[in-house]
């Protein structure tokens, strides 16, 4: 092998390097905090789950501090969410169960939006990170239709994962507009985001 042919696959293989690095490291820019208002409805499909799981939507999490950004914890919000979009299979809640806006564990290995953050917030929370820090979060698509995603509190700012796209990214990067999320100090109580517009899955007063 000459050393032109050498020199070329060596920088190929530097340039793949940075590739797969600056996937799994902490974005150099991280978005701020969403600023939320006061108390608002309850989406009734979270209605719906807290009912059947009261236990789930009565804690109060002792600290509210945002969780620290680290290498270690931006590796693992990669990894859950792409492992999770991978395992979980989309269909809708009319399909899966026969009726519309039931949020639940994606048990059977289908699921829709909710679903997603159901599970993703579960894992997260298995390995020690603070529901206060994980947040279900209802959105509009530019499309104008309703979503769920997961968004994570951290001391850099607030991201999102998504059951559309593997990459973690800021909350003001998703092209989403943001209208309610679960407060921190307790999961079965909701705060609007300010700005936001009138909700379009269904709620609960």
């Amino acid at each position: 092998m000459t050393s032109s042919a050498m020199t070329r696959i060596l920088r190929l293989c530097a340039v793949a390097g940075l590739a797969i690095s600056a996937h799994w490291a902490v974005p150099a820019w991280a978005a701020g905090a969403m600023a939320t208002g006061g108390l608002t409805s309850q989406p009734i499909g979270h209605y719906d789950f807290c009912k059947s799981r009261p236990g789930e939507c009565n804690i109060r999490p002792a600290d509210l501090a945002p969780a620290r950004m680290t290498d270690g914890l931006w590796r693992r919000l990669v990894s859950v969410s792409a492992r999770v979009n991978a395992a979980v299979k989309p269909m809708s809640d009319l399909d899966n169960y026969g009726k519309d806006e039931v949020w639940t564990y994606p048990d059977n290995g289908y699921g829709d939006c909710e679903d997603y953050v159901l599970e993703k917030r579960r894992e997260l929370y298995r390995m020690g990170m603070s529901l206060a820090d994980l947040l279900i979060t209802v959105v509009r698509k530019p499309d104008g239709e309703g979503h769920s995603v997961l968004t994570v509190r951290t001391d850099r700012g607030d991201y999102v994962l998504d059951n559309l796209t593997d990459k973690v990214k800021a909350w003001d990067a998703t092209g989403y507009r943001f209208l309610k999320r679960q407060a921190i100090d307790n999961t079965g109580r909701w705060v609007s985001i300010r700005d936001g517009q009138a909700v379009l899955v269904g709620s609960v007063q």
